[in-house]
């Protein structure tokens, strides 16, 4: 999950601009336990698309 939509209960800001000491320490923690929260949507579709790339490649060699 990013952070990009999500709402602060305390300050009801954008939790992504941290206003607040709450939404700074929810961006930090949502950072730090999941690193593919920093990409954006376009970079995790690249990454989909070569990591099929790479699984129609393999089925290509297995079955040669």
């Amino acid at each position: 999950m990013t952070c990009d939509r999500l709402v602060c209960a305390n300050c009801a800001g954008p939790v992504s601009e941290g206003r607040c000491h709450v939404c700074r320490a929810h961006r930090e923690r949502l950072h730090r336990d999941n690193p593919l929260a920093a990409l954006s949507p376009a970079a995790l579709l690249g990454l989909l698309a070569a990591l099929v790339a790479v699984a129609l490649v393999a089925q290509r060699v297995a079955t040669a």
